[in-house]
């Protein structure tokens, strides 16, 4: 099934290139067309029973524990929206994780969710919901000049699939403008902290769905939506100590989700954990009439049931259940890289911090860095350590033949017409209109169609050396960056493995990222769910921000002045 599943795909992204240029999808519509329903979920027999004593605190309730405690009437929608509503009422204007809060809506939903008790899965639990999916009466912004008053009349497809499964909606969550940086206001302003360094701004948050990160790292939210294009829903859980997923492209419908590219946009969920992201992933997937990728896909695995063998029940080592044996776990070069000290700084101030407008010094900020990426490297050695001990079999791997040609930004950036022929009517109106985002709409209005045409087909040359070069060899990959399994549409799973405090005196998540081949979402699931069975990173939550607060004078905190922009340092070194 695996060689049959990797066929077919390199089959479908070679038929989706071919309908970018043809067909790219429009801004949104009047109407929302009939959709097929989500993949089932059994509140009765899916869930799996918590294997941990019940929190006082509601907010500290995973997704899974809260449906749990809603269905078996062991508290109401109504007191756990309340709860959520009070952590936002006291502790956003810090984290700025949301830009529109329906707290009465949400309330209504709540009290409606506990008169219909147990009559669907999710029913009570608060969402968060990024702001570039349509939500039918209220502001989807994406954080931009062009849809600052958009109020769609319809929801997209993964949204409604949410709701109708009885999810509520907390509020939409702060974001790159137009998913192209970590949060900012269009101008360039930074909005959303990171919730374990709420006051320290060199500590990113990870774009662009910061805001859904941050929301349920801070306990403002059960769980939240993120897309992914080039590392927004894997590098924001990596940064906040969350399980997030990006699907096979097609797994779940973008109908109704403002585009960014047309060939690399991906929808998924950002989570406590494996169980949650199962959950989520379970009611957001399947196909959808209104967006032709979805379509003719292998079926809907059931994601529960995988985290249910190897995660909260059962404890069995892992083998994987399609072809037996250890699942194998194959690390790419530079995985367990030591990463080279910094050069000695200059004894003068560094001449590049007025030059960029860095409000914090590059020079110390490379130094994080480097203490960070120390810490890192050991968190992965100890990760493959408990993977083994769980019965995988590591596997050292080599590079496909042409990886370092195909994954360079030359050739990841043969993504950007996709977005400015979108937007080319708004490119033609006023320019100003994309704020801080501009250059890279302007770039793909420069890049020649013939670059275009080369980058495209070589995403499918690359895309055929992973499925033939990588997975031939293992069952999951090791990732250093989500991009190049972004470029082709393969899964990836960002997880927490371990946590430093050099950076910022505090502790702060360290995380890992896994790849599958397509439609292996249930394989990265059942093995990270096993993996935090046996460890507990992703039990760990973050200080309220008054115990983070820096001493006074200490480095990171807020200073006076204008609020921090992004600048030179974080477009180079950290690409947001």
């Amino acid at each position: 099934m695996g060689e049959l599943n990797r066929r077919r795909f390199l089959d479908r992204m070679t038929a989706l290139t071919a309908t970018a240029l043809a067909a790219p999808q429009a801004l949104g519509g009047n109407d929302a067309p009939a959709r097929a329903r989500g993949a089932a979920l059994d509140i009765e027999g899916d869930l799996p029973a918590p294997v941990r004593p019940q929190p006082t605190d509601l907010t500290e309730l995973t997704l899974a524990e809260a449906a749990r405690l809603m269905r078996d009437g062991d508290a109401s929608a109504v007191e756990l929206v309340e709860a959520y509503l009070g952590r936002i009422g006291r502790w956003d204007p810090r984290y700025q994780a949301f830009n529109t809060v329906v707290s009465e809506a949400a309330l209504e939903a709540a009290r409606a969710a506990d008169r219909t008790r147990g009559r669907a899965p999710l029913a009570g639990v608060p969402l968060a919901i990024k702001d570039n999916y349509f939500t039918a009466g209220v502001r989807t912004t994406a954080n931009s000049f062009i849809f600052e008053d958009f109020v769609p009349d319809f929801d997209a497809t993964s949204w409604a699939r949410l709701r109708d499964a009885g999810a509520i909606l907390l509020g939409k969550t702060q974001m790159g403008p137009l998913a192209t940086t970590a949060a900012s206001t269009p101008t360039g302003n930074r909005t959303t902290v990171n919730a374990w360094a709420p006051h320290h701004e060199n500590v990113s948050p990870g774009g662009s769905s910061s805001g859904s990160a941050t929301a349920v790292a801070a306990r403002m939210a059960a769980s939240g939506t993120g897309t992914q294009t080039g590392g927004s829903i894997t590098n924001p859980s990596n940064a906040q100590g969350l399980t997030g997923i990006k699907p096979t492209m097609g797994r779940v419908s973008l109908h109704g989700i403002l585009p960014l590219t047309y060939t690399r946009d991906h929808p998924g969920p950002l989570a406590r954990d494996a169980v949650d992201a199962a959950v989520m992933l379970q009611v957001m997937a399947g196909p959808d009439p209104a967006d032709p990728r979805s379509l003719g896909l292998p079926p809907v695995p059931d994601y529960v049931s995988a985290v249910r063998v190897y995660g909260r029940e059962g404890g069995r080592r892992l083998v994987h259940p399609e072809r037996g044996g250890p699942v194998r776990i194959g690390v790419l070069p530079g995985f367990l890289d030591e990463p080279e000290p910094p050069s000695a700084p200059e004894p003068e101030p560094d001449p590049d911090v007025d030059r960029i407008g860095s409000s914090f010094p590059r020079r110390e900020r490379t130094q994080d860095a480097y203490r960070r990426d120390v810490a890192t490297v050991e968190a992965r050695r100890q990760m493959l350590a408990t993977l083994e001990a769980l019965g995988c079999e590591v596997v050292e791997l080599d590079f496909p033949t042409h990886w370092e040609t195909l994954t360079s930004s030359n050739f990841n950036n043969v993504r950007l017409p996709e977005r400015s022929e979108i937007f080319l009517e708004h490119l033609r109106d006023d320019v100003r209109k994309f704020g801080v985002s501009l250059s890279p709409w302007i770039n793909g209005l420069l890049l020649p169609a013939a670059e275009y045409v080369r980058g495209s087909r070589s995403r499918l040359v690359l895309l055929k050396e992973i499925l033939d070069d990588v997975f031939s060899r293992c069952d999951l990959a090791t990732q250093t960056a989500p991009f190049p399994f972004d470029m082709v549409g393969l899964p990836l799973i960002g997880f927490p493995i371990g946590f430093e405090t050099e950076s910022t005196g505090h502790p702060r998540p360290v995380g890992g990222m896994f790849g599958a081949e397509p439609y292996a979402e249930h394989h990265l699931l059942s093995v990270i769910a096993a993996y935090q069975r046996a460890t507990d990173w992703h039990l760990r939550r973050p200080a309220n921000p008054d115990a983070l607060r820096p001493d006074e004078g200490g480095r990171g905190g807020p200073g006076p002045g204008p609020p921090a922009r992004y600048d030179l340092f974080d477009v180079m070194e950290r690409g947001e």
